[in-house]
């Protein structure tokens, strides 16, 4: 769990702004819901989410307004803002280009004809002379 702890922590602000795109959401309410669109496999943590809810809001990607609950309290919502579509779209596109690659790293040398490295070469340089 340890690296999706990471990969998430990286990623938060990214969901954040998918959730808030369809609709406006508390703290609370986006935790869940990024827990029910992975199916429960990214749990967000309050020490994760606030700080990203925070830089996100300070950025001009998300504006909160504080709103009464109906049994008394407040709390504040969190809507996405125009700069937020629009930063919502640049991440998605760096994801999905990011994502394409490891993808292709992952799935090894499928190019015909290309050259892999002989054992014991150095990739980035020609093999050293025998001695």
């Amino acid at each position: 769990m340890g690296a999706e702890k990471e990969l998430l922590k990286g990623n938060t602000p990214t969901l954040v702004l998918a959730v808030l795109n369809d609709a406006p959401l508390h703290g609370y309410g986006i935790a869940r819901e990024i827990e029910r669109r992975t199916d429960n496999a990214l749990k967000c943590k309050e020490g994760t989410l606030y700080p990203a809810l925070h830089a996100l809001e300070r950025e001009g990607h998300i504006a909160g307004e504080w709103q009464r609950k109906s049994e008394g309290g407040e709390r504040k919502v969190y809507a996405i803002t125009p700069a937020g579509r629009l930063e919502l779209e640049k991440r998605v596109q760096t994801w999905k280009s990011f994502t394409a690659a490891i993808g292709r790293a992952l799935e090894g040398d499928t190019h015909a004809g290309t050259r892999r490295p002989e054992a014991g070469t150095d990739i980035g340089g020609p093999a050293p002379e025998p001695a």
